[in-house]
């Protein structure tokens, strides 16, 4: 007997109704991507390593999967570096390109390459999968979809304030109450690291401190203690770790913290910045807030920081997230082009819209109507109204075989299709059609044009 078939932990296979759920979110998202002016892009899923790694951090160097090179790759390998059986020294040795970790990245290589050829500022959407050498829990796979849109060439801080809406948008019309956008800024967060004298350890104070929600407050403490940044140090921030009240009450908080921090401060104007363009213009349905916390363990983020998080009643992660990064394209050799972009989780989403049961009933239906098969006589007549239907716009079906009735039957209940047609002879000769309800039992005898009306009501 042969073995059942699996497929890679941490992937997935998807079947027609989440298929249909899921483009659902993505034209969604998509619509409104158009609607703030933003232009489609594809690239590779794979790239050359040395585009992706160095680019994430340590942390995320180690999640990014490696394609082994074609043939004979340890025939190139000197013995000696084989023996040392070090992954870190073989790896350059026998793997030239690795899965793409995020969209990001490698739209910034897009730009560096292709500079001649768009006009700045370039506004650009992409939606493509990426992958994760990750652990896999509820939320988090190793393979799925990113849902980016990112700006380059403009310092304005009006493009922050325009995914702010961008994010309330797509929430709101996929009809998501109770999201919260948070942000903060990655100079507030420099400015904290230089106030305490931990300036060298920037990268090892914010990963510990995006740690706050998942280890408390205490985790938080042991981890810094442990990257070596002092217990007086931390004493200072301690106060962050129980951080309540308005945005205005912790950017006040904030600026006493930072009084002796230029980089700080500027940080705190650019948060104001973006907070006070929702004075006189309300969001939808979201709700903005700042978080101090918030770091996000990306080394490229220069400026403002998002993330976006489900509704409470919810037990899951962030749902997107973004930022600036003001010298991205600077490790491809294109300085000076500033970018700011955020990403929504297609998969997070998904599950949330989900539990919450918000995927309207108009998505999930299928085939509208189903001719029953009696023949060949009768198909020739039924696949011409198939064909009238389905130019009107609505999904028909003929069943392809003439099996019993019951069987047929059968398929549209198990479908869940509400309609179903017979056509035998007595309809032929009148040119008429037998349309039944499938949820009532009801059954009518009618002409075409009233068969498109029902149908389409």
């Amino acid at each position: 007997m042969a073995q059942k078939p699996g497929i890679p932990k941490g992937t997935r296979d998807f079947g027609p109704e989440e298929v249909i759920k899921r483009n659902y979110i993505i034209q969604t998202i998509r619509n409104q991507f158009e609607l703030f002016g933003f232009l489609p892009i594809e690239t590779p899923s794979f790239e050359n390593s040395d585009t992706l790694m160095g680019k994430y951090g340590e942390e995320g160097d180690r999640l990014i999967f490696k394609i082994l090179n074609s043939g004979d790759f340890l025939s190139k390998v000197r013995p000696e570096v084989y023996e040392l059986k070090d992954a870190a020294k073989l790896a350059p040795k026998i793997t030239e390109k690795a899965l793409r970790y995020d969209l990001t990245v490698p739209f910034a290589r897009y730009v560096v390459m292709h500079q001649n050829e768009i006009d700045l500022p370039f506004k650009r959407y992409q939606i493509q999968p990426v992958w994760r050498a990750d652990r896999p829990q509820k939320g988090r796979f190793r393979e799925f979809y990113q849902c980016d849109a990112d700006v380059v060439g403009s310092d304005s801080l009006w493009q922050e304030v325009e995914f702010v809406q961008l994010y309330d948008a797509v929430f709101t019309n996929l009809n998501l109450q109770g999201v919260t956008i948070k942000i903060n800024n990655r100079k507030i967060l420099a400015g904290l690291a230089e106030v305490i004298g931990a300036s060298d350890k920037l990268i090892d104070f914010t990963v510990a401190l995006d740690k706050l929600d998942k280890i408390g407050p205490d985790g938080v403490r042991d981890e810094m203690l442990g990257k070596g940044i002092s217990e007086t140090a931390i004493a200072k921030v301690a106060p962050l770790f129980t951080f309540t009240g308005s945005n205005t009450e912790k950017l006040e908080l904030l600026s006493d913290l930072l009084s002796s921090s230029a980089e700080g401060l500027k940080g705190i104007e650019e948060l104001k910045f973006i907070l006070n363009a929702f004075e006189d213009m309300s969001l939808q349905t979201a709700t903005l807030t700042v978080d101090i916390t918030l770091a996000r363990g990306l080394n490229y983020y220069t400026g403002a920081i998002f993330e976006v998080a489900a509704p409470e009643q919810v037990k899951m992660g962030s749902v997107g997230g973004g930022g600036r990064y003001d010298d991205l394209t600077g490790i491809f050799g294109l300085k000076g082009v500033s970018g700011v972009g955020i990403s929504f989780g297609l998969d997070r989403i998904y599950l949330v819209l989900e539990e919450l049961g918000l995927f309207p009933d108009s998505v999930q239906r299928n085939t509208q109507v189903l001719f029953l098969n009696f023949g060949d006589e009768e198909s020739k007549y039924a696949i011409k109204a198939v064909t009238r239907l389905r130019r009107a716009g609505i999904k028909a079906e003929l069943y392809p075989d003439g099996a019993k009735m019951k069987k047929q039957m059968n398929f549209a209940n198990k479908r869940a299709i509400p309609f179903v047609v017979l056509a035998g002879t007595q309809e032929i000769t009148d040119q008429q059609f037998t349309l039944k309800e499938m949820h009532t039992g009801q059954q009518f005898t009618i002409d075409y044009r009233e068969l498109e009306e029902r149908i389409k009501a």
